[in-house]
């Protein structure tokens, strides 16, 4: 063999050196191969074949290894389509907004590889249908739930006038692979070779990417070219900053009150409802908060994040009686201030004063949910709906034939909600991301102002709480 061959082998690229290579010692032929054109940590991540006839590393680093090979002036082979083009012309069956348009200007810019930042309701997808036509290749777009796949193969389909038929399913049950593919996470997590086939890869709320089970996905792409696309990217255990690696610096955003200035998103107003607690409730929720305190005193231990709380008091608490009470009296405040009686009564005035609004409601806790859809005769959704009525229940409400639907965090991404002009969060965490996407269920185009009510219990941390996630 007088050159050099770089083909993707079932999870790996390998790297099968000339022959007149072959007879130098490992570290000789790597020397001679990239001789310091490598980073140190690409270097070493090259492990030999136990026969010595070739080198294995992951399809994430093909760029480099090729970039190096040129740079040494090796003469080398790709055994394999690094650019496999559509076998059929899509056409984009809108005209793309102004700031669309700017993401796409920006992402090229970057060599066609980053993170597009915009609001639910923005029109993310038809980005990645833009980016998509403007390439013309095998394209796989990565997705975290079961829902979105339809979802996106249907906006696709739409997007680029093509027949829904012409694009494939991964996931769910279906493993049907086409030149333009829609695939879950965990399918592309299960069967990451299949990845060897794309020459543009799309990773919808991509903050699910750097989580350990998903990493796997984007380090088995040997393409460099990559478009991310998040409401809200940011991550608590700050893993979000692995996006520039894995798939690209953050490259455009634009926040919902950017998009709603331009009239892109529904303009929209944020009511903040107070809530107080009886003297029984306050009197047993200051009780539990100081045993809380107390304990982070005694042990001199400060919660920075909610991965403090996990490793400092949730991890203790299985071996520690003190931790374990101290967690319980945490929750048992946490749910005085979040689900406290007094906010049904106020949730029973707004759906009065919206009665002929299209409302969903939104809690933290499932129970608070049941007793919402109990007390108000009102349909929910829960992560233990089944999907069929799920679909059902989302159809009615899309049509009308509902007017009102409570849920949980089910319905946080993932899933398409159909629009309605008021929400109300009856309790929610402090996270910025949840927060967004529930915004985000009110924000599509309308003639009248949307409103977001956040019922907010005084003098709790629930106030600490909602003034974070705001």
């Amino acid at each position: 063999m007088s050159e050099t061959v770089l083909e993707l082998r079932g999870r790996d690229l390998v790297v099968t050196p000339a022959e007149a290579y072959t007879r130098l010692t490992p570290e000789a032929q790597l020397e001679a191969l990239f001789g310091g054109q490598l980073s140190p940590f690409v270097f070493e991540t090259l492990t030999q074949d136990k026969r010595r006839a070739f080198w294995r590393i992951k399809p994430f680093y093909y760029s480099a290894i090729k970039a190096a090979l040129e740079a040494r002036q090796i003469a080398f082979r790709v055994a394999f389509e690094e650019r496999p083009a559509l076998p059929f012309a899509t056409a984009l069956a809108m005209e793309p907004r102004p700031y669309q348009i700017e993401a796409l200007d920006a992402w090229v810019n970057a060599r066609h590889a980053g993170v597009v930042v915009l609001p639910t309701g923005a029109g993310k997808t038809f980005t990645a249908a833009m980016a998509l036509h403007q390439l013309g290749l095998w394209t796989l777009v990565v997705v975290p739930t079961i829902d979105l796949l339809q979802q996106w193969r249907v906006a696709l389909s739409a997007a680029l006038s093509l027949d829904v038929a012409e694009i494939g399913l991964f996931g769910g049950g279906e493993k049907e692979l086409k030149p333009i593919t829609v695939m879950t996470y965990d399918s592309a997590a299960l069967y990451p070779r299949e990845l060897g086939r794309f020459g543009f890869l799309v990773f919808d709320e991509c903050h699910h990417l750097p989580a350990p089970t998903y990493r796997l996905i984007a380090e088995s792409g040997f393409t460099p070219l990559r478009l991310g696309l998040s409401a809200t990217p940011e991550r608590s255990d700050m893993a979000h900053t692995d996006l520039e690696e894995l798939i690209g610096p953050e490259i455009y955003r634009r926040s919902p009150s950017e998009l709603t200035e331009s009239r892109y998103l529904a303009q929209y107003k944020e009511i903040v409802v107070p809530i107080e607690l009886s003297e029984v409730d306050t009197a047993r929720y200051t009780e539990q908060r100081q045993i809380y305190r107390n304990f982070l005193q005694r042990r001199r231990i400060i919660i920075r994040s909610p991965e403090d709380f996990q490793q400092k008091v949730i991890y203790m608490s299985a071996r520690d009686p003190e931790a374990r009470e101290a967690m319980l009296a945490w929750r048992e405040s946490r749910n005085i201030a979040m689900n406290a009686p007094a906010k049904y009564a106020e949730i029973e005035h707004i759906l009065q004063k919206h009665a002929s609004d299209q409302v969903i409601l939104f809690s933290e806790y499932n129970y608070v949910v049941d007793e919402i859809s109990r007390r108000f005769c009102l349909p929910s959704i829960t992560y233990k709906t089944p999907a069929e009525e799920r679909r059902t229940i989302l159809e009615r409400f899309r049509s009308g034939q509902y007017t009102k639907l409570a849920t949980g965090r089910v319905l946080n991404e993932g899933v398409d909600v159909p629009d309605c002009r008021v929400a109300i969060i009856v309790s929610g965490n402090s996270t910025k991301r949840e927060y967004i996407q529930r915004l985000g269920r009110v924000l599509r185009p309308k003639q009248e102002q949307a409103l977001l009510y956040e019922l907010v219990t005084s003098n709790t941390t629930e106030e600490a709480v909602a003034k974070r996630r705001r």
